[in-house]
């Protein structure tokens, strides 16, 4: 079976199509498949002539644009495999990323030189360094240079199997210490056929904001819609209102953020009026969508369906998927399980549990990933000896097939001998007018185990006292449930791709917690 080379398979099909819209560069941003076909192969003679071979890595640290595509169609065509790093990383733990890597090469944007020379000095970086922009360290060489240098012939594709490895992605790490995802091109491959049985339609458009060095900006729309004639239209970084103005100047039609972005857009200049009749749904992922944020973009675009999403690096990240009609009533829930994926409530000893039982989702099928990259124990222990992903997810199904994320299996804390889901109190804490965002952790207490600690950020303007919320939630909840205490945050702490990071709470509410 083909396997690799999707620019060249798409400047056959749809050669003067606009493929890519990268917003920064604005008039000069738009490239067709056949040029981004070109690039691509200028790239890859470049490495290629560098001695950059099969199953080599190349690495990037850059902020979005279509430089990151063209690595990765480039490596592609090598065989090589692509490794983009998260700019937010500190050099340290930059090094160790790079370390367990081993790059051939980097390409690289000048804003992030100084953590990269930084890096440098823990891990020996490679003799081939490109960088994005005007200047570089020493002997780093220019991108655009090398696209120059580079021919746009085809160059000579290795045979790829479905089992080699196309790139690996960092797991989020919102729990722990990250590993690197083995994404194989199998997997991409059986998540575009899933992608467009269940969501997507050739000649798609979408917009690309969540960064590039997760599965969220790389593989949920935007390789998916490389490989059917779609068009994607690329942000560097977040920008509410620019995505709010461009959701109705590119004509997107399939949209994915985490809830804080939809919030965020809320508030943009121009929400309200901005034209949004094309899409044909909006997704949100990461984390459960707020029902205070969702009844506000129905009140201001009532016709637009709403649905929530489920993905994760290591598996899809099409996993889950609802119709548009069943979005409204069906809005607690992800969906239900997509064709080609199996998916089980795991009880002990991976006992199925029934309609309405909590337990642990396992996922299995082709689009899951090959392990981690040089971790034999890590993929030991999340996929088992019958192919299936223990996901870490705690997730009920209901009688219809839907399935409700109730939370992640290392959040849910006992209190008084009773299991505490986050997410409960989370939810109830939105129904509060005061209340823009909030996390729960759980947290050692003496006399119940475990307690929850709510950390809290008030909508502008709004005002609430921390035991006002406490009497919000005890008219709502069992008295177990109710955190023992309550923290006011200007903002919380999230990852690149938006997720609240519950290990830095966690820390917080162990300090805020001594004596």
């Amino acid at each position: 079976m083909y396997y690799g080379d999707w620019m060249a398979r798409g400047a056959l099909y749809w050669p003067e199509v606009v493929a890519v819209v990268d917003v920064g560069k604005g008039d000069a941003g738009r490239f067709t498949y056949r040029a981004l076909n070109e690039r691509a192969n200028r790239l890859a003679s470049f490495f290629a002539r560098l001695g950059v071979r099969q199953g080599d890595r190349v690495g990037l640290l850059a902020h979005n644009g279509v430089e990151v595509l063209d690595a990765l169609f480039a490596c592609a065509k090598l065989g090589v495999i692509f490794v983009p790093y998260n700019w937010r990383l500190h050099p340290a733990e930059l090094a160790d990323a790079m370390r367990l890597t081993e790059p051939a090469a980097v390409i690289y944007s000048s804003d992030f030189a100084g953590p990269l020379a930084e890096a440098g000095r823990a891990f020996a970086l490679p003799r081939t360094l490109l960088h994005l922009g005007a200047s570089g360290l020493d002997g780093s060489r220019s991108y655009a240079t090398a696209l120059d240098e580079g021919s746009p012939q085809p160059v000579e594709n290795p045979h790829m199997r479905e089992d080699d490895v196309l790139c690996l992605l960092f797991t989020g790490g919102t729990t722990g210490k990250s590993k690197a995802a083995r994404i194989t091109y199998r997997m991409v491959a059986w998540n575009t056929f899933v992608c467009l049985v269940h969501e997507l339609r050739p000649g798609d458009v979408t917009i690309t904001h969540t960064p590039m060095f997760h599965t969220g900006g790389l593989l949920v729309y935007t390789l998916p819609l490389l490989t059917v004639g779609g068009r994607v239209v690329i942000l560097d970084r977040w920008d509410p209102a620019l995505c709010v103005r461009l959701l109705a100047e590119e004509g997107v039609t399939a949209f994915f953020a985490v809830p804080t972005q939809y919030q965020q857009m809320l508030e943009a200049p121009g929400f309200a009026a901005a034209d949004l009749r094309r899409l044909r749904y909006m997704t949100s992922g990461g984390a459960p969508m707020p029902e205070p944020v969702r009844a506000a973009w129905k009140a201001a675009h009532p016709t637009l369906p709403f649905k929530q999403g489920f993905g994760m690096t290591e598996f899809g990240p099409g996993v889950f998927s609802m119709t548009p009609e069943d979005a409204p009533r069906k809005a607690h829930t992800v969906g239900r399980v997509n064709h080609f994926v199996e998916a089980k409530v795991a009880g002990d000893e991976g006992r199925a549990l029934g309609a309405g039982e909590v337990g642990e989702l396992w996922l299995r099928g082709p689009s899951c990933c090959d392990g981690y990259w040089r971790d034999p124990a890590a993929t030991a222990a999340a996929i088992d000896a019958d192919g299936w992903l223990h996901t870490g997810d705690l997730c009920a199904r209901d009688a219809e097939g839907f399935y409700a994320i109730v939370g992640r299996k290392k959040d849910m804390f006992i209190s008084g001998g009773e299991n505490v889901y986050p997410i409960e109190i989370e939810s109830a804490l939105h129904q509060h007018p005061a209340v823009a965002q909030v996390s729960v952790v759980g947290v050692p207490d003496e006399r119940w185990g475990e307690v929850g600690h709510a950390f809290v950020v008030l909508r502008p303007g709004a005002s609430a006292t921390a035991e006002a919320l406490l009497e919000h939630l005890r008219a709502r909840l069992a008295r177990y449930k109710v955190p023992k205490r309550v923290s006011f945050l200007p903002a919380l702490p999230t990852s690149p791709a938006g997720k609240i990071l519950k290990t830095e709470l966690r820390t917080r509410a162990l300090e805020e917690a001594r004596p």
